[in-house]
């Protein structure tokens, strides 16, 4: 079997979802060769096309942790991104409801989280406060999140990938990448479709392939990496009489 051609390059960052985009942007800012390897026909088409849009406060993580820090970091940047760009996005705030008396303490103990989490704008509403704010929503009590958005996160991952682009990254698109190998002599050898890449430095962004891709890194602990687990999330359109 003929080997394939070794191609080098600086940076590989696999996925070009929003994540992947987002960390070329930086890579290739900072001055560094970027490649960004996907395996669909466009950007954007895995976990990036299937999430809720909610610019998310950071409201339910383990106070301390890193997944709470970065939120609350990450939520401003956006913000602040997209607003310095144009791009659609709407700070409109969340409730999150008591609908009985029953959820009172679930609901004021989510609120000292949040606080804990670094998110000093929620605030509880009595019942009366909260009709007035959604007239559609009967609740014992609620929690007012302000800082909760939305974004169009097609345009954010259009963005991205221009701000890449335009610092020097390369996004291939149908090139998916099968596994990868640590050379004894530094740098990763990755496999992808039609072409062997000698990296520096490989950044995984595979999404829900991300697990298993990680795995089939030759060399690799398989202990090492955390089990994946997937969700099924259920969106309902409901109409107002």
């Amino acid at each position: 079997m003929a080997r394939l051609p070794i191609e080098k390059v600086d940076c590989l960052v696999v996925g070009a979802g929003v994540v992947g985009l987002a960390v070329a942007r930086a890579l290739a800012l900072r001055g560094r060769e970027v490649l960004v390897c996907e395996r669909e026909s466009a950007v954007g088409q895995g976990t990036t096309s299937r999430n809720s849009e909610v610019i998310h406060a950071g409201l339910y993580y383990d106070p301390g942790s890193l997944k709470a820090r970065l939120c609350v970091q990450g939520r401003e940047a956006l913000y602040r991104y997209c607003g310095e760009r144009g791009l659609p996005h709407r700070h409109c705030g969340k409730l999150v409801v008591a609908s009985s008396e029953s959820q009172l303490p679930a609901l004021r103990e989510l609120h000292e989280r949040a606080k804990a989490c670094g998110v000093g704008d929620v605030r509880l509403l009595g019942a009366e406060e909260a009709g007035e704010m959604e007239p559609h929503v009967l609740c014992a009590e609620a929690l007012f999140s302000p800082s909760t958005g939305i974004v169009d996160s097609h345009a954010l991952t259009l963005s991205l990938q221009g701000d890449a682009e335009a610092a020097g990254a390369v996004v291939s698109l149908r090139t998916p990448v099968h596994g990868a190998e640590a050379l004894p002599e530094g740098g990763i050898l990755v496999a992808a479709e039609g072409v062997d890449l000698r990296c520096r430095t490989v950044v995984n962004c595979a999404g829900l392939s991300a697990v298993g891709l990680a795995r089939r890194v030759s060399g690799s602990i398989p202990d090492s990496f955390p089990e994946a687990f997937f969700a099924k999330g259920n969106y309902f359109r409901y109409a107002v009489v």
